[in-house]
């Protein structure tokens, strides 16, 4: 296992895959060693379907990885996993009582043929319509995750999340470094890329109008500020500290929060480019950093995690009070959630005493008296 030495090592090639999705072959490896996770890799998850779709991935073969993609991530553990916070490392053990998972069919057929027992997840992003997260796995012979672990997941899952965040913005181009500038003005993000001394040396099309809007940001002398006082003073210091290099990051990285005349919230996040592949991006213009400022989106539906909280659900009980809506009989549900049918039924007797109903019917009419109108 890695040090804690190797981290701002680490973290910058973790950014260096902002630029260059191919990269993440090589950082995903060195996140596993330094965590102390033999496979995994970066997948997205449809709330519906519950299908998943690996992005990039290490330590595990590519027929398994095709089975998930195809078939056993519906009846894989992670359907909850949107109820935690972003960047929250969360276990198996978490997710579902643990001697359930391992009668299961996912287990049983997924997990236990390639030596796997636990996977430490953190969620990157997360809407009403997906989720995206970091999934590292442990073998038999590492345990399940600990609490070095996590403490190590929580050192590199922010930057994680920041890369994958910027890479998004990127529309996932493979910007070379002469044309870093051509390809920013092609995002929809307002992008700068910051000098030295804190200057502007370019904006993309929607940062200048951002720029001329003057509803979030300005341009003071050059150099670019926040129309709120408070948040422009954070602004120098984030930037500051992106001018600094991978070095000075910390766990959090570089990133704030912002809010419009008009009340809107922005976010914004500062990559440097002081180092690794990015040094060659920002040379042609002498800039330090670049700062990605959009719009701040909804995280994932409020409705589930509002009906866990007001019933005292647990994640299972979630999963098939949901199931129930979706799905419909115990047979099916089980099937679905890939537990017995006598679990099913253990559940829904719990789950009729913590909402005082009696029938299915009555927990369809409840979870339809939660729904968002956000997303109508």
């Amino acid at each position: 296992m890695q040090t804690e030495a190797n981290l701002p090592q680490l973290i910058g090639q973790i950014y260096d895959a902002a630029l260059d999705p191919e990269l993440w072959a090589n950082v995903l490896p060195r996140i596993g060693e330094f965590v102390g996770g033999q496979g995994g890799g970066i997948v997205s998850k449809d709330a519906a379907t519950r299908a998943s779709t690996p992005h990039y991935h290490f330590g595990v073969d590519p027929d398994y990885v095709r089975i998930y993609s195809e078939t056993h991530s519906k009846f894989d553990s992670l359907s909850t996993l949107p109820l935690f916070d972003l960047e929250q490392t969360v276990s198996i053990p978490e997710l579902v009582p643990y001697h359930e998972f391992c009668q299961g069919r996912f287990f049983h057929e997924w997990m236990s043929p390639q030596h796997w027992i636990d996977t430490a997840s953190a969620v990157l992003e997360k809407s009403a319509l997906s989720c995206s997260f970091l999934a590292i796995l442990r073998t038999k012979e590492s345990g399940l995750v600990d609490d070095k672990m996590r403490r190590r997941m929580s050192l590199v899952v922010p930057h994680v999340r920041r890369s994958v965040l910027i890479g998004r913005e990127m529309d996932h181009k493979s910007a070379q470094a002469s044309a870093l500038a051509d390809t920013l003005d092609g995002i929809s993000a307002g992008v700068f890329l910051i000098g030295e001394e804190g200057q502007i040396v370019h904006a993309n099309a929607s940062g200048e109008a951002l720029l001329n809007q003057r509803s979030v940001l300005r341009a003071a002398g050059g150099r670019l500020a926040a129309i709120a006082a408070d948040a422009s003073q954070e602004l120098r210091r984030t930037l500051t500290t992106a001018g600094g290099g991978d070095a000075v990051l910390g766990a959090k990285g570089v990133a704030m929060s912002m809010s419009a005349r008009t009340g809107e919230r922005y976010i914004a996040h500062a990559l440097p480019l002081t180092t690794g592949e990015r040094r060659r991006a920002g040379a042609a213009y002498a800039a330090k950093a670049a700062l990605f400022v959009r719009k701040a989106t909804l995280d994932a539906p409020s409705m589930p995690e509002a009906i866990a909280r007001t019933y005292n659900l647990t994640p299972t009980e979630l999963r098939v009070l949901l199931a129930v809506v979706e799905i419909g009989g115990v047979a099916e549900i089980a099937e679905a959630l890939d537990i017995g049918e006598a679990t099913v039924k253990t559940h829904l007797h719990r789950l009729f005493a913590k909402t005082e109903t009696a029938r299915q019917a009555d927990l369809v009419k409840l979870v339809a008296g939660f729904s968002n109108p956000l997303l109508n």
